[in-house]
């Protein structure tokens, strides 16, 4: 995928969900102002209703105009043109409130004309049961004789809280938000590291394989002069000039296919394999190169036959046989055992080697990892194979885990489902 395609795509996720955010918080404000004026028609109904039943048995009757008044966004006044006792208007207002579902707490005040002044207070609890004193203060209306006013001090936390799933569902939408844009920054940094990483292994490897072509070509030519093949000593240092330069080559090049792996994807040729067969062979040409070692195969079943690209197969047999011979400290005794567990084939490469410690035992598959042991300095390398081999075994849809073993060693194992 190409940079700007990747920068667009980003670019409209990232729109997207602020878009998504800003109607979400316009749709929770107009919620709230929905909530708002539904408690305003209530109240306005209760109150009224309040007003209907003071007047009743009486002789007066009610005024032509709307007694109720909103003074202020929680503060109502209504005009009744009539005394009446204080203990049954708190009765008519919880009655009424409790008819239209208002279940917040009030306070209410009467005004007396004979001292001018609002006398009776109370507040009314209808959330909290035990009784707390609270100080009511209303003031005064004008060209007003009997009325009586009602405050609803917690009116916003009462409409708030009937909005508790618009508010979670603005939370949830901020962290999802947050999360994408951690996560976006989060690629794009990997990204540019690994495209850093890319470059500079390409370039130091393509600059390693000049000057080593030259010294293969130089001492290829040098080992066949009179003066060199009648001294055997500096035949000796020839041929170890010539072996180590074409296993710095070798090196060179599995880190050119590793990077170029990465790059574009590895196409699999799979075909009827035998493993068997495979690991023989690997084993055969591991000797000729470590002749002291001990490798042996347990295959209860003499042969077990798989789908897989054989010579990638090939390379993860001997990386992990190779691994299990060079990280020990006495002689290899290497044990490949073949089972069938549960409708797969199990692959386990036991060996008596230096292992590996828990904590750095997940880290075995990372790329250029070598884990800290005097050992490691010794073996040259550059912690590419079980890349190699744990990329491999998951493109083939094949599972490998490593574990400690009663040798002291490390158990490879590769899982195989069978077809």
């Amino acid at each position: 995928m190409k940079v700007n395609k990747l920068n667009l795509i980003i670019l409209v996720g990232l729109v997207a969900i602020v878009g998504i955010l800003i109607a979400q918080l316009l749709w929770t404000r107009q919620a709230y102002t929905i909530e708002e004026r539904k408690f305003s028609q209530k109240s306005h109904v209760a109150l009224l209703e309040v007003a209907k039943r003071l007047y009743e048995g009486t002789n007066n009757e009610l005024p032509s105009e709307n007694p109720v008044q909103k003074v202020s966004n929680d503060y109502y006044v209504v005009n009744t043109n009539n005394d009446f006792e204080p203990k049954i208007l708190e009765f008519y207002l919880k009655s009424e409130f409790a008819k239209v579902n208002i279940v917040t707490d009030f306070e209410y005040a009467i005004y007396n004309c004979q001292s001018d002044e609002m006398v009776y207070g109370n507040y009314v609890s209808l959330s909290d049961k035990t009784k707390s004193k609270h100080t009511v203060h209303f003031p005064k209306h004008k060209n007003l004789v009997y009325y009586f006013a009602i405050r609803f001090p917690n009116e916003t936390t009462y409409l708030f809280s009937s909005l508790k799933f618009w508010f979670v569902l603005s939370f949830a939408l901020v962290v999802i938000l947050l999360i994408y844009v951690y996560s976006i920054f989060t690629i794009l940094q990997q990204k540019k590291y690994s495209e850093l990483q890319r470059d500079f292994i390409n370039n130091m490897t393509h600059e390693f394989k000049t000057p080593l072509s030259s010294i293969l070509i130089a001492s290829n030519y040098l080992s066949k002069q009179p003066q060199i093949t009648n001294d055997e000593k500096l035949e000796k240092y020839t041929q170890i000039i010539i072996s180590q330069s074409n296993k710095l080559n070798a090196h060179i090049e599995k880190v050119l296919n590793i990077a170029k792996s990465d790059k574009t994807a590895l196409v699999l040729k799979k075909e009827k394999t035998d493993v068997v067969a495979i690991i023989e062979d690997v084993i055969e040409s591991i000797l000729l190169k470590y002749p002291e070692s001990d490798i042996s195969i347990e295959a209860p079943h003499g042969s077990y036959f798989i789908d897989a690209d054989v010579f990638h197969f090939t390379n993860i047999i001997y990386n992990l046989i190779d691994n299990s011979v060079k990280y020990c400290e006495r002689r290899p005794d290497i044990n490949i055992h073949l089972s069938e567990e549960k409708n797969q084939l199990k692959l386990a490469f036991i060996d008596n080697g230096i292992g590996v410690s828990a904590k750095n035992i997940s880290f075995i598959f990372d790329k250029f990892y070598r884990a800290q042991h005097a050992l490691s300095n010794e073996v040259n390398g550059f912690g590419l194979g079980l890349y190699y081999v744990k990329k491999i075994c998951v493109l083939h849809g094949w599972k490998i885990a490593p574990a400690a073993n009663h040798k002291g060693g490390l158990t490879m194992t590769i899982l195989i489902p069978k077809n």
